[in-house]
Order: structure tokens, then sequence, then C-alpha cells
């Protein structure tokens, strides 16, 4: 049955809201199925009755008499729930009151209520062009999930000119309006659908009840949007609640489809095939066919290219490539070198002239040809066997790679050497003289190479930025399409490195550029390695569902290849773990060790976790095999020390003292590498896992001090409350004014925390702060940061400590900084903003900075010194530009006119200012667990004493709010109880707002 026919029972029972009774109504009128469902119903009613009452009773009484049906742990509905004489009444205003209902018979009355409901004029049918925006064909891609939008018709998308289709139908006011009247809200939002209109689609579907269907349609909304992530999200929670909503598998083909993962997407596309809907399955088998097609003759094509050029370094006499050339310059000229160094005469070497010509004429130059002729005049006597071990070498059939490689280091000839070294990954361990035959070569694409092996020596030696900086240059220097290749892959290591200092903004950047370059070349190879880099990001950012299609369509490409199988379901299994899906971790993590291969750190970090749910005895020998394996690799200091976290964590839910030890010691080796950011993860999460084991064990006072040593702030004698979220994990503990302590551990969380705290402290823990003027809490990510910890009513702020030494004080006036009347880029499309009114009472040290002149550079500059700073501005919140919001300023000569977080913790402030950031969601963290990322923390970790910013929307009339509660600490007030009162003050001129509640305050 179709989920509307699910309501069948509840409509005769009573048990429908008003809204969704009349909807069924009208269901019911078009329904065979329900038809013949209540036809069944009413038989089965009348023989019930029967059975239990003395024949010949009156039909009026009958039904009167007529028993309840009561369904088990249903809830009470909100609305006067009928008997079933008014049930059965109201589907007719004319129904007989004398019919006798045994002369009519069983049978026949069903037949007759029948009759009397698909004959009833209820409410006049809205007509179809209300939700056809064209009689013959549809121009939204998607499908809607509301059944009268969702009739099939042919797809044809909307063009501009002489061949676009017929106009849209207008919209018929007059049937909306009498869709409202009857609570048909849905309706009306998919009238808006069917024509595009997002925003009053958005506006009425977020007004009716959450249900499958109204997310499948926001989903469809978002892919509309671009918000591609958003809509997958979207569509995963509504296909785990009902896996055949067909509107929801064809829209999430879509979705697929646009993330540009087509055997995904053709996937997507079968299981709608299966539900046979007419229409719709036969365009479902069309599109999944198409994909696949289009999908596999790339496959193909890249391969045929990459077969051939193969060839010439181990096929004597193999035919030239020269279209595969120009087609896939990359993977053929990545070839075309090892073919030159395997070509064992001058004769065979000049033979490669022609392909040389035609690399070159997509680059342009002559750089290969110079590089044949070059060679063709080396000493073949000599050079000769050189390059028949080295075809040997590429062959995999060298008796003695690491002999062979001193040879050809003392043998003169570099560009073998090279090979040899790029061959045997040795690059690493001679990069000195890789450096120098890679510049002498006078070759971009081999000196780009080299750049890309001397970033990797800095990140591995813990001087990341100059990784980054180099990195950085080699791209801006990357032009030509016969350098495209190799300008993709250091795109990718650029992304990678990002992944690594947990930078997905930046990495996210870089990787879809990076996509998009691979599929416009065809570089198969390199496509397969950016879909996987995008799974890392996605599952750095918490986006499940896009980290799962990712690595899924990475390992459709290539089913049979068992070290893909293993990295792809040992990554499948940390972001299920992430998600709260511990059996299917354990599944997918068992899958991964059906090759044999190493589970590296992802294997590891679910292993340890997996723990907490009881580990098996073959768990324990995996994770020493895995640790060892990690252990012998090249590892960094910070990697070794997030290697201790993940072993003390396994050990604790085994021997309590020896996983303390380790995870202490994790600590430990932290706290010499800040900024190592493995090391910053260890840190954390060992503080993590140890307070919840404290809470666990109901040990408060050690909670309270691990927590002040976690965040490197004193904890107070009372009026104390810290709180951690570690997974499942909830721990709190509270001092009261008292000095009394209290607290609680759960172990039952089964979803993220998301972007409000309400709730998470108990009743019984605030009851206990009541008697404080003032709350200091100390709270752990991902909880620091996040409104609703505690009501509006109490005086608290967030603990920030400080990494670093807090910039030393300047003078004592310092100036107060007032940015307001910003004049941002029209691009952004938002609305201006109107300048703060003048002081009431002069201020001497009021320095403001209006409309073009309020520039990132200049407001940085003159926060220096300040005392005080207010930011009065717009705040955005953009995944592409960071990691957390921005504040929005005028734009430099350069266009840039975003100050970020980065930019505010790079600036000292040497004043310990004030600052108010009276800006939407300028508080809004990054989602990360390992450390707090926001506008307010960079401002604390730069010098600021004293943070309060939204995490929120706030109005334009936030400005006074904000200068109020300044007025009120420079009166003398702790400014947590200064952002106390003026809330309270606020409030109760406006009870309705909820904005000020999401004022925060850091300290």
């Amino acid at each position: 049955m179709s989920p509307p026919c699910h309501k069948l029972y509840l409509f005769l029972d009573g048990e429908l809201p008003p809204v969704d009774e009349e909807n069924f109504r009208h269901h019911l009128a078009r329904c065979p199925m329900c038809a013949t469902g209540l036809h069944e119903a009413m038989q089965l009613e009348l023989l019930g009755f029967q059975a239990l009452h003395e024949e010949g009773l009156p039909a009026d009484d009958a039904l009167t008499a007529m028993p309840e049906v009561v369904l088990p742990a249903w809830p009470t509905p909100p609305w006067p729930r009928p008997t079933w004489r008014q049930r059965l009444r109201s589907l007719s205003p004319t129904w007989p009151r004398a019919v006798n209902v045994w002369a009519v018979g069983g049978v026949a009355l069903a037949a007759v209520l029948l009759a009397l409901v698909l004959a009833v004029p209820m409410s006049r049918e809205a007509p179809p062009e209300v939700w056809g925006a064209h009689v013959q064909q549809r121009g939204l891609e998607g499908r809607v999930a509301y059944a009268r939008a969702d009739g099939y018709r042919r797809y044809v998308p909307m063009r501009a000119g002489p061949e676009a289709p017929e106009s849209t139908t207008p919209l018929p006011l007059s049937e909306l309006a009498e869709l409202e009247e009857r609570g048909d809200l849905h309706g009306i939002a998919a009238a808006y659908l069917v024509r595009q209109d997002w925003r009053q689609a958005s506006d009425f579907l977020r007004r009716t009840r959450p249900s499958v269907d109204r997310d499948s349609d926001l989903a469809l909304i978002a892919l509309e949007q671009g918000r591609r992530e958003e809509a997958l999200e979207l569509l995963e929670a509504v296909l785990r609640a009902a896996p055949d909503h067909p509107q929801a598998l064809w829209n999430r083909a879509l979705v697929l489809r646009e993330l540009g993962l087509s055997l995904q997407a053709a996937e997507a596309f079968d299981a709608v095939v299966r539900l046979g809907e007419p229409g719709w399955s036969e365009e479902a088998r069309l599109r999944a066919t198409a994909l696949r097609s289009e999908t596999n003759l790339r496959s193909r094509d890249f391969h045929d290219a990459r077969a051939a050029a193969q060839n010439l370094a181990s096929l004597d006499g193999s035919r030239l490539p020269l279209e595969e050339a120009r087609r896939f310059p990359g993977v053929v000229r990545l070839v075309f070198y090892d073919a030159v160094r395997a070509a064992p005469t001058r004769e065979a070497v000049l033979r490669l002239l022609p392909l040389a010509r035609v690399l070159d004429e997509v680059q342009g130059g002559s750089t290969l040809a110079d590089t044949v002729n070059r060679v063709s005049l080396a000493d073949f006597q000599r050079r000769g066997p050189l390059a028949r071990d080295y075809a040997r070498l590429l062959r995999q059939e060298h008796a003695a790679p690491d002999a062979f490689l001193e040879t050809l280091r003392r043998s003169g000839e570099d560009d073998l050497y090279l090979g040899a070294l790029v061959t045997l990954d040795a690059a690493e361990r001679h990069l000195d003289d890789f450096e120098r035959i890679a510049r002498a070569s006078q070759d971009a694409w081999l000196v780009l190479l080299a750049e890309r092996e001397l970033s990797v020596r800095e990140e591995r030696e813990g001087q990341w930025w100059k990784a980054e900086q180099r990195l950085r240059a080699a791209l801006a220097s990357c032009t030509g399409r016969g350098l495209a290749y190799r300008c993709a892959t250091l795109r990718r290591r650029l992304a990678d490195l990002f992944v690594r200092l947990h930078r997905p903004a930046d990495a996210l950047e870089e990787a879809r550029e990076g996509l998009r370059l691979t599929r416009e070349l065809g570089e198969w190879n390199l496509e397969q390695q950016f879909l996987q880099e995008m799974a890392q990001i996605a599952r750095y950012r918490h986006s499940a569902a896009s980290a799962r299609a990712f690595l899924r369509e990475s390992l459709s490409r290539i089913p049979d290849d068992c070290e893909q199988r293993t990295y792809v379901h040992r990554n499948l299994a940390t972001v299920a773990w992430a998600d709260f899906r511990p059996d299917e971790a354990r599944d997918e993590l068992e899958q991964a060790t059906r090759c044999g291969r190493p589970l590296g750190m992802p294997g590891a970090w679910v292993l340890s976790h997996l723990a907490r749910h009881g580990a098996q005895v073959r768990d324990e020998d995996l994770m020493r095999r895995t640790l060892g394996e990690l252990r012998r690799g090249p590892r960094t200091p910070g990697e070794l020390a997030l290697l201790s976290f993940l072993e003390g964590q396994f050990m604790l839910e085994r021997e309590r003292a020896s996983g303390r030890e380790l995870l202490l010691g994790a600590i430990d080796a932290a706290q010499a590498l800040p900024s190592d950011v493995d090391a910053r993860k260890a840190r954390t999460f060992a503080y993590g896992v140890l307070v919840s084991d404290a809470g666990r064990a109901g040990a408060q006072e050690q909670v309270l001090e691990l927590m002040g040593q976690a965040l490197r702030v004193p904890v107070p004698e009372r009026c104390v409350l810290a709180v951690a979220v570690d997974h499942e994990r909830t721990v709190a503990a509270v001092k009261d004014s008292q000095g009394a302590l209290v607290g609680t551990y759960d172990d039952h969380r089964t979803a993220p925390l998301h972007a409000s705290a309400d709730g998470l402290v108990p009743a019984r823990l605030v009851v206990a702060l009541r008697g404080c003027a003032h709350v200091d809490v100390l709270a752990l990510p991902p909880v620091h940061g996040l409104p609703g910890l505690l009501p509006a009513d109490l005086a608290w702020r967030y603990r920030v400590g400080r990494s670093g030494v807090a910039p030393e004080m300047r003078g004592q006036a310092g100036h107060h900084l007032v940015v307001t009347g910003v004049e941002a880029p029209r691009s952004l499309g938002l609305e201006k903003l109107l300048p703060l009114e003048a002081p009431r009472v002069p201020d001497p040290l009021r320095v403001e900075l209006r409309g073009a002149a309020a520039t990132p550079s200049r407001v940085l500059r003159e926060m220096t010194q300040a005392r005080e700073i207010e930011l009065h501005t717009h705040g955005l919140f953009s995944p592409e530009l960071s990691d957390t919001s921005l504040l929005v300023l005028a734009p430099e000569e350069d266009g840039r006119y975003a100050l970020s977080a980065t930019q505010v913790r790079e600036q000292p402030l040497h004043g310990a200012p004030l600052v108010l950031l009276a800006a939407c969601g300028a508080a809004r963290a990054a989602p990360f667990l390992h450390e707090s990322v926001s506008l307010p923390v960079a401002f604390i970790e730069a010098g600021a004493r004293t943070v309060l910013a939204s995490t929120g929307d706030i109005p334009d009339t936030a400005g006074r709010f904000f200068e109020s509660v300044r007025e009120r600490i420079r009166a003398g007030a702790p400014a947590s109880q200064a952002l106390r009162d003026e809330r309270l003050a606020w409030l109760s001129r406006e009870p309705s707002a909820t904005w000020p509640a999401l004022v925060l305050l850091f300290e």
C-alpha cells in the first residue's frame, strides 16, 4: 500500500487530525485500493456487530452501540474524536437516519457507503492546472511528493528563445486560497514547486507537520538551490524511514548525478525502475542506462589510451599513440618519459620524436622534442644495457632494484636515475638528487614533480606552512593543457595537506576544482583519487551521506581491486561510527579485513571506539597488528601521540589502569607540539575520554579538574559547570554556590549534538546553580559555543583558555573602535545596515570606521591597540570560504572583503579589549571535535578579555542591545550579569523575541 493508503483505518477510527482527514477524503474518492479496503472494513465491522448484538436492533441505535476500535499505545489526538455514527455520517450530509441496516445487509451496506463516499460533493476539487505548470510536459526534473503534482509527464528542460516550451500556466490564487482554508499547505507548496518558486514553496513546506513527504520536497528545493550535501542528508533520512519512497529515490538519483557520482546515480534510478510506476520507471531505466554508458565509455577510452602508452615502454615496435596523446596528454606524457628511458638504441629513441612533437603541440614549446634529441646523442654502448635494465625495473622483473638504483646514481644518466627514484618510490630518500636533476632538465613537468616531493618533506618535518606556500606557488606557475595532469596532482596534494591540517573548507575548494579539472581532462585515475579526497573532506565536515556516496562511487568504478575495497570499507566504518551506527561500523570493518590489507589509521580509530561496546577477542589482536603496522611506517610525532590515544582508549575498556597511563602519555607527548594538528587531536580526545571515564566512576571532582586542565583555565571553588559530550557519553558536573558537588553521567546518546545545547544539562543541576550570581562554564567541543546550555535568566559565560601567552599590554588608555555602516560588496546582495546613532554621552576615545573605509586590513590595524571593539556588520557562513562564520567588511582593492577567524588569531590585540560582534551568526563554530574554532575563540586567542557574539540571526535593532550591554559593563557590572540583565530587559519589552538567548559570552 502507498503511504496515504496506510491511513485508511486511522480515518475510519477518527485518529486523523482535521487537515489529514480532509485530505484523505479526497484520496479515498480516487483510490480503488482504499475503496476495496473500506468495503472489507465495513463487512468486518458488521460481522462483528452481528456476533455481539441481538438481531433486529434498530439501525440508528446499532450504530451508536458499535464498539470503538482501541489501538494500543496510540496517544489521544488533540482534536475531538468522532464516534462511528459521526464518522459514517461525515461521509454525506444526507445520510438517511431511518435505514434498516439488517434489511440492507452487510455487503450491500458497504457498497452503499462506498457509493456515497464517491458521490459526495465535498469541497470543490482544485483543477489539475494548480499542480501542472505545463499540460503535456514537466519543466521540473525532480519529483514532488504530493500525489496530484506527481503525475508523470515527459521532462522538457526550460529553454530561452523561440524553441522554448509553452509558457507556464498562471498560478490560480483563488484555488490556493481554498487549499489554505482547508489547511492543505503541502498542496500549496507543491503548486509553487512545479513553478520553481523555491522561496514560497519552502515557506509553506516549513509550516506543515514533519513527514517524509515534506522532507523529500525540502531536499528537492535544496538540490535546486545548489545545496547538494544538505539535499542528500535529507533524502537519506527519508529513505531510512521509507525505503521505497518513490520521490525521494528519484531525487536522490538527481543529487548523486549532480555530484558527479554517475554509477551511484544509476543505482538509485534502478531502485525507481523496480517500483514499476508508469512513465517514471521507463524514464528511470533510460537515465540509468545513459549514465552507465557514458561512465563506462569514459573509463574505456582512458584505459585504452593508457594501455597504448604503456606498450611503448614494454613492447618493441608498438604503435605511437598520437591520437591518444591529443585526447589524454597527461597519462601519455606520464608514460612517454619511461618510454624514452627504456629505449635501448638511438633509433628507438628517435622513433618517439613524432609523439614528443604532438605532446609539445598540446602544451606549446619544444621541451619533449628537445629531450628526445638530447637523449639520442648519448653513448648507447653504455646507456643501452642500463635502458634494458630500466625496462625490467618497470616490469618489476629486476633481481636487485636497490643495487641498480646505486648503479644509476653513479652512471651519469640522470634521467634514468630520476625515473628509478620515482618507480621505486625512493625520491624522499634522495630528495637533493631528485631536485637537482629536475631543475637541471628545465622541464616544467619534472620541476613541478620536484616541488611536490619537497612539500612532502616539509610537512613531515612539521613545517606545514612552508609546504602550503610551496604548493600554492607551484600551482600559480602551472599553466597549459599539457601540464594539466601534473597541476591536478599538485592540487590533490594541497587538498590532502589541508585535510591533515583539519582545514576542510580549504580542502574542499581544492578538491572541487581538482575533480572538475580531471573530469574535463578525462583523466580517470586522477578523478578516482579526487572522489576519495572528497569523501575524506565530507567526513571532516560531518556530512555522512556525502562521504558514503563518494566512497561507494569510487568502489563502484573498480570493484575488484582489493586495495580499494579495503580503503573504502575501512573509511565507511569511520563514517558509520561517527553517524552513531556501531553495528554498521563493525560490518564495514569486517569487510575491510577480508583482503588482508592493513586497516590503517581509520581502522585503528574504529577498533578503538568499538571497544566501548565490548571488544571481541579478535579485536585486540587486530588492534595490536594495526598499531604495529602504523608505527613501523614514517610517522610524525603528532601521529604517534594520536596512536597512543587510540591504544589508550582501547585498553581503558579492558585494563583501566594501563589505559589511563597510555592516555596521560598521549597528553604529555601532545603538550610539546602545540602547532601539530594531530597532537592537538590526541590531547583533546584523550582528555575527553578521561573525563567521561571519571564521570562514569562518579568522580565529580576529577571531572572538574580534568576539564580545567583540558581548557587551560583554573577551576573556581564554586558556581561552576563542566559539560562534555564524548560521542554517546554525556558528563556534567556542578559546584553550587556553597561548593557542593553534584554530577550526572549518561551513555545513551544516539545522534550528534547539533546547533543547540537545550536540555543537555539535567534540571537538577540547573537547580543547583540557581543560588549563583554568575556561573563559569567549562566545556569541550562539541558543546563549547552552543546556545541554550543554561536558562536565559542565569548569568553565565564560556571560559576560554589560551594555547599560548597573551599579547603584552601596551599603554593604559586605548581607543574604542566602532565599525558601522559598512559598504559590503554588491555582489553579495546583502541589505544595507543603517549606521549606528551617535553616542548619547560624548566618547573622546571613539574611533569609527564607516562605509568603504572599513576594509579588513584597516579594521585589523585599528584593532591592535583598542580597548573596546564593536563590529556592527553582516555575518556569513560559507563552508566554501571558511570553517567558521565570516564578518563582511568593505572590499579591498583586490576584492577581499571577509574577516575570518584565521586573520583575527594572527593579529595580536595588545589592548586586551572587550569585543562586541553584532553580526548574524558571528559565534557559529566549526564542527570540529578536537578544538573550538570560532571568531570569539580567535579573538580570545589574539588577546581579547571578553567577547559577546550570537550563534544565530539578529535583527538590525540588535546594535542597541550590544551597546546597552557595553554600558552596563562600563558601569561596573560583571559581563555575564550585564548580558543577563539586558537580555531580560529586552524580553520584557519583546516577549516573543528569541534571538537574545543566542547571544553568548566568552571570557
